[in-house]
């Protein structure tokens, strides 16, 4: 277990973002629509939730309520909530009286995400060949998608971009069971594709690279092949865990 640290650094908001899926901008506020608003504790879920996985809140981090409350514009009672709820989620461990400290992605945690994507990815990929109806159209969109914003430098979106290309893969099985599994590793992937992009600014191009030899083998029907890919496309997050990256 880590030691509670003794000074809890600036908490500040993270800049807005696009939820996964993309969703159309958010329309100006009203008085109608501020009655709407979803209640305080998620707010501060949501809040807190982004920061840590879009990397705002680094590893190592201290929230404190007080300052979570300020940022948000809540009372301290749905803080104390959602960081609770983040605490199970395996996000953050909470300090009494301290607040709460944003767990850095272990080495063991990328080495079980990455075999569990290996697992479910490459049956996955292999299912999709002959690829079903618009499985091609949805995978060049997102695709073209993550182009623009590697060229904007939007990491943490093209990092969202990254994980629907291959949830889609997944989700054209018709295995129900199997999406449910793979959405379980969502957070865990947005985080590790964040760190990954800060830590090796080379990476995105080598990604749009990879993603464009699946689909142009699941174009060409050529199964053996989209495996190949996808096995030495996400094995490579290994690195993460041998420390060759954050």
């Amino acid at each position: 277990m880590p030691a509670a640290p003794s000074a809890a650094p600036s908490v500040t908001a993270p800049p807005p973002s696009a939820a996964e899926p993309p969703s159309a901008a958010a329309p100006e506020s009203s008085p109608k629509s501020s009655l709407k608003q979803p209640p305080a504790a998620e707010r501060v879920y949501a809040h807190v939730k982004q920061g840590v996985l879009e990397r705002h809140y680094e590893g190592g981090t201290l929230l404190t309520e007080g300052e979570l409350a300020e940022a948000v514009g809540v009372s301290r009672t749905p803080v104390r909530e959602a960081l609770l709820k983040l605490e199970v989620e395996g996000l953050l461990r909470l300090y009494p009286k301290k607040g709460a400290l944003v767990l850095p992605v272990s080495a063991q945690e990328i080495a079980d995400v990455v075999e569990t994507r290996l697992l479910v990815e490459t049956h996955s990929v292999r299912k999709a060949v002959p690829a079903p109806a618009g499985l091609i159209d949805r995978l060049t969109a997102l695709l073209e998608q993550q182009r623009e914003q590697a060229a904007a430098g939007d990491l943490a979106a093209a990092a969202r971009t990254d994980r629907c290309f291959h949830a889609e893969i997944v989700r054209s099985g018709g295995n129900d069971i199997l999406s449910r599994l793979y959405d379980q590793l969502r957070d865990r992937q947005l985080r590790m594709g964040v760190a990954v992009m800060h830590s090796h600014p080379d990476r995105i191009a080598k990604t749009l690279a990879e993603h464009e030899e699946i689909l142009a083998a699941l174009t060409a029907a050529d199964a053996d092949a989209a495996v190949d890919v996808v096995t030495r496309h996400v094995g490579w997050f290994q690195n993460l865990a041998r420390g060759a990256a954050r």
